[in-house]
């Protein structure tokens, strides 16, 4: 690391005062790499955070019904298997959350979640034959974050804090 020692009175200083005030210059600062660890730490409690509440709002939107939700409500769970795999994390190369549901697997309803989220055409079997059928949207993702975005700021506060 590269430092600079310098005294608006060379002359009056010797070797013994000038390596002092240098010192004191250094303590005047911070040290870099321990703020962004600290940042670092905050991003991902925060992120967290936030994630799980955006996952919380968008489970809770979800209502168990037999009829289907009316387009660009959030949509209904016939099975619970919706609200069970809504999931979120921590991506820590990105600094960033992912929050969503999983793509399931099972029967093909791997688009499933998609298609409720932002409708739009796909092929189904009927009796065994294939036919094309478009889907409304029934957002439930957007709409919690949405919801939950202006908290963001007040889980920013104060969230860098020195380590104990």
């Amino acid at each position: 690391m590269l430092g600079f020692h310098f005294s608006l009175f060379p002359i009056l200083l010797n070797d013994q005062h000038l390596m002092k005030f240098g010192f004191e210059i250094k303590q005047m600062f911070f040290d870099s790499s321990a703020v962004k660890r600290g940042v670092d730490r905050a991003t991902r409690r925060v992120f967290s955070r936030f994630g799980a509440y955006v996952r919380r709002t968008a489970k809770q939107s979800i209502r168990k019904r037999k009829k289907p939700a009316p387009p660009g409500k959030p949509p209904s769970s016939h099975t619970g298997l919706l609200k069970r795999f809504i999931f979120f994390g921590y991506d820590k190369p990105n600094k960033s959350v992912v929050i969503g549901p999983a793509k399931l697997s099972q029967n093909n309803r791997g688009e499933a979640p998609s298609l409720l989220e932002y409708g739009g055409p796909t092929q189904l079997k009927r009796n065994g034959k294939v036919i094309s059928a478009h889907f409304r949207g029934r957002a439930f993702m957007g709409p919690a974050f949405e919801e939950e975005q202006p908290k963001l700021s007040a889980l920013w506060r104060n969230s860098v804090r020195p380590r104990k």
